[in-house]
């Protein structure tokens, strides 16, 4: 494919130089960060990727990671000769962690790809910082700066960066045939530094390698997927990834992202309220069309862990939903059998539901949504006041029966409102052994 195809992006005018200034405050200024490049030496240490590019646009930094033109062996030696404890982090692809204190650094050697089948590359070291930059994925990934903030920018990251540009280094089918995962990561930090219109290379080259995707392991795209889901506009990303043909070689169980998009402005947006937050299983429910086996089916092939997939099958399948039209009792009922986390996240996604069906809810309606979500995040939890050894005690039998009668009992003590005491809901047990003689 040509260029006037959009296949090839050029790369245009590689400077060696530094052409951007990070003032040294914030992670740059921390005692741990002075002395890892104190004790690297001059010239011997960037940091490079995310924490540059949030720097330089001004977002949160918490990870920071570091590059070096020093072979792996040389970084320990000279770490472990200042008291640094070191871990070999992968020694194979160059990568150590010096642990300063509470701060950890994952310092890797400058490498280039010598080999790369779309899942794995088995690299060379180098001491050339282009060679490094150039097997980047994204050009605002590709920036370093020094230990006293001189930026380097050999591929015009910076004004992609300003402009929310998220394209590939050089070309793009080249740098997603290196890793088919590039294809989820494009949508991802398109969905969190981009602005439309997205790439036009990019999406041809993801398009034309959606169905690679189906090589890469499911924990790998799981956890790819989960991200793209937390970005500031999931529904946005996950509706390019479909118009490209992307999310149904991953996720074809998903439905319109309507729901998704207001489950997210809820979250985020729509409802103001301490401990309430977007959530990625959440946000994949919102996103799923199908049934509690199709639920299944999706938290297997992302191998999800136990306690996610049946959280994921909850909100998905429910065996009952709740909803302002309900009354207090059942409420009450209804969040002792499922919990208040999945109460809540199915009340978020019925609210959602809601206004998907209706446009708009009149403000009494939305009212009663939130009380509906305040009733889960204050609940506290009632236990029923018997358990299991009180019935033996009173001379029944260990076995089946025991449940069954504090089954029996637990639903009378429900349907009256909680209100019965322990002594109470023993008569009531033993009325019920009586019964069954």
């Amino acid at each position: 494919m040509n260029a006037a195809e959009g296949d090839y992006v050029e790369i245009r005018g590689i400077s060696r130089e530094p052409l951007g200034k990070l003032a040294v405050e914030g992670w740059l200024a921390w005692p741990e960060t002075r002395r890892l490049a104190d004790v690297m030496g001059p010239g011997q240490l960037r940091f490079v990727g995310g924490c540059v590019r949030d720097a330089i646009a001004r977002r949160p930094v918490t990870d920071v990671d570091a590059a070096t033109p020093l072979a792996p062996e040389e970084v320990m030696a000279r770490l472990e000769a200042a008291g640094i404890k070191v871990i070999a982090t992968g020694l194979a692809h160059g990568t150590v962690t010096a642990v300063i204190g509470a701060r950890k650094f994952e310092i890797t050697t400058l490498r280039r790809d010598a080999e790369t089948d779309g899942r794995h590359a088995r690299v060379e070291f180098t001491d050339d910082w282009i060679e490094d930059a150039k097997r980047r994925d994204f050009t605002i990934n590709a920036m370093s700066c020094s230990p006293d903030g001189d930026v380097y920018d050999p591929f015009e990251g910076m004004p992609d960066l300003a402009h929310g540009v998220v394209r590939f280094v050089g070309r793009a089918g080249d740098r997603v045939a290196e890793d088919y995962l590039r294809i989820l990561r494009f949508f991802r930090f398109w969905g969190g530094y981009g602005r439309p219109p997205a790439d036009r290379a990019a999406l041809t080259a993801c398009r034309t390698n959606a169905a690679k995707l189906k090589s890469l392991s499911g924990e790998r795209v799981r956890d790819e997927l989960l991200k793209i889901l937390m970005v500031a506009q999931p529904a946005e990303a996950v509706r390019l990834m479909q118009a490209y043909g992307v999310l149904e070689q991953i996720l074809p169980e998903a439905g319109e992202v309507t729901r998704l998009r207001l489950v997210n402005w809820l979250t985020t947006r729509g409802v103001l309220m301490e401990g309430l937050a977007a959530d990625p299983l959440r946000n994949l429910a919102a996103l799923l069309d199908t049934d509690a086996v199709g639920a299944s089916a999706v938290a297997g092939r992302l191998r999800l862990s136990n306690v996610q997939t049946d959280r994921l099958v909850s909100l998905v399948a429910p065996a009952a939903t709740p909803t302002p039209d309900q009354d207090t009792l059942d409420h009450e009922k209804l969040l002792r059998r499922i919990g208040p986390e999945i109460f809540r996240d199915l009340a978020i996604l019925g609210w959602a539901a809601e206004i998907e069906a209706a446009t708009r809810l009149p403000a009494q309606r939305s009212a009663a949504w939130r009380d509906l979500l305040t009733t889960a995040m204050d609940w506290q939890g009632r236990n029923l006041p018997v358990k299991g050894r009180d019935l033996v005690d009173m001379g029944l039998a260990p076995g089946p029966r025991v449940g069954d009668v504090l089954g029996r009992v637990e639903v009378w003590w429900e349907d009256g409102g909680f209100v019965a005491d322990r002594e109470a809901c023993l008569a009531k047990a033993r009325d019920l052994i009586g019964e069954d003689k």
